[in-house]
């Protein structure tokens, strides 16, 4: 069976194992989800699964129309896949079982304006032999043709609030009362940021 589940990033911490060793893990608070809308490949051309998180009553008429089956959600996402699930069918943190391998994906942080130096890593010039001025500059982008800058050339600009995806990252623990899953590792985004975890 296809696991999937939203979440809200709380934050990071530590916990120990067995042998007394640190393991590094964000805490999330994933769920209770629910099955807002079924998408067939007769009707929508392909086959997925939307589903809504967190209960909100800010929401838009058609909105509420659209969530006229289950409760007022504010966040909806789509998992693809061809198992068969029911609207208004509840997901919650116990899908996961600790051990296993997962998936998460979400907005990374914004950094704002960064230099080549920041956002790409570029060594800059030296910092002798009359270099002035010029330690974190780009230094050239191009020969004479085209006559132009080339699409995708890496250049200063804004860095990060990008879509991220992390694999192979493993449930340390999951607290089904309180809905809360334990990731080893860290994820993207800030605290409350939306976070899309499926099974690999």
């Amino acid at each position: 069976m296809a696991k999937f589940i939203l979440a809200k990033k709380i934050g990071m911490t530590q916990i120990f194992d067995e042998t007394g060793s640190v393991i590094p893990v964000t805490l999330v608070e994933a769920g209770p989800c629910y099955v807002a809308q079924i998408k067939i490949k007769e009707k929508d051309g392909y086959e997925a699964v939307q589903v809504g998180f967190w209960e909100s009553k800010r929401l838009s008429k058609p909105q509420k129309g659209h969530l006229s089956r289950v409760k007022n959600l504010k966040y909806l996402r789509e998992f693809k896949t061809g198992e068969k699930y029911e609207i208004g069918q509840e997901i919650k943190a116990d899908i996961f079982q600790a051990g296993e391998p997962v998936k998460v994906s979400g907005i990374s942080k914004g950094k704002g304006f960064a230099g080549v130096v920041k956002r790409y890593g570029f060594r800059g010039a030296t910092a002798s032999h009359g270099t002035k001025h010029a330690l974190r500059q780009p230094g050239s982008i191009g020969s004479s043709y085209p006559e132009r800058v080339r699409r995708g050339l890496k250049m200063a600009g804004r860095m990060g609030s990008e879509r991220v995806t992390i694999k192979n990252l493993k449930i340390v623990n999951v607290d089904s009362e309180n809905n809360i899953i334990a990731i080893g590792g860290a994820v993207p985004g800030r605290r409350g940021t939306l976070l899309e975890i499926s099974g690999i």
